[in-house]
C-alpha cells in the first residue's frame, strides 16, 4: 500500500462515503466499536479514528490534520518515519478499511465502521463472541430509526385526521413512548401533510364545488 509523503506538516482529511456501510455501520465512538473493534484495531488506531471522525463532524467537507500535533495529543511518537507508532496507526486504519490514502497528501476516512465479519468475530475471545451474538440478536429485535420514524409519522397523521391539534398529537406520541424529539418531528410532519392536502383540495374542488 503506497504511503503519502508523511514528512509534510499536515494531511488533508476528507470523508469516504459508502451508502451501505453508512447505513449499517457503527460510529467509531460507539459502544459497538469500543467493545468489539477495539481489540482488532488496537487502542491507538481506535483513538486516532475517533479523532479523525470528530474532525469530520466539525468540517464535513474536509480539513487539514496537523500530524506532529495530533501524534503528540494521542501520546504517540512521530519519530522513526514510516515505523513510528503514529504512522503505524494511520496505516492500520487503511489496512482494516476504515480509511484510504488519497494522493500524496490526503486521507479519505469512513465515518462509520462495518459490523465485524465472521472471521473477525471468530478471532475474538469467547466471552466477546457471546456478547457479540447477544448484541446482534438484540439489534434484530430493535426497530431501526427509520422504522420508528415511519411508525410515528403514520400514527401522527392518523391523529391529525381525527381532528387533534399539534400539542395533542405530540402528547399522545409521548404516551406511546416515542422519544420527545421524534414525537415533535412526527407531529409537525403530520400537520404539514394536512396543510398540503387542504391546499390541494381548495385548488382542485370536487365536481360541482367552488374553490375557496
Amino acid at each position: 500500500m503506497p504511503l503519502p509523503d508523511l514528512t509534510i506538516p499536515t494531511l488533508k482529511i476528507t470523508p469516504w462515503p459508502d451508502a451501505v456501510i453508512d447505513a449499517v455501520g457503527h460510529d467509531p465512538r460507539s459502544t459497538y466499536v469500543e467493545t468489539f473493534w477495539l481489540g482488532i484495531l488496537g487502542p491507538s488506531t481506535t483513538w486516532l479514528l475517533r479523532r479523525l471522525v470528530t474532525g469530520l463532524d466539525r468540517h464535513p467537507d474536509g480539513y487539514d490534520l496537523p500530524l506532529a500535533q495530533t501524534a503528540s495529543a494521542l501520546g504517540l511518537g512521530n519519530k522513526g518515519g514510516r515505523h513510528s507508532p503514529f504512522i503505524r496507526s494511520l496505516t492500520r486504519c487503511c489496512q482494516f478499511g476504515a480509511a484510504t490514502f488519497s494522493g500524496s497528501t490526503g486521507l479519505a476516512v469512513r465515518r462509520r465502521l462495518p459490523p465485524l465479519t465472521r472471521a473477525q468475530i471468530e478471532r475474538l475471545p469467547s466471552e466477546l463472541q457471546d456478547q457479540h451474538r447477544d448484541w446482534v440478536e438484540t439489534d434484530l429485535r430493535t426497530p431501526s430509526a427509520s422504522m420508528l420514524r415511519q411508525r410515528a409519522r403514520r400514527l401522527a397523521l392518523n391523529l391529525a385526521e381525527l381532528g387533534n391539534d399539534l400539542e395533542t398529537i405530540e402528547h399522545q406520541l409521548h404516551r406511546w413512548r416515542f422519544h420527545p424529539a421524534l414525537a415533535r418531528e412526527a407531529a409537525l410532519w403530520a400537520r404539514d401533510r394536512q396543510r398540503e392536502a387542504a391546499s390541494v383540495t381548495s385548488y382542485f374542488p370536487p365536481p360541482g364545488g367552488e374553490a375557496a
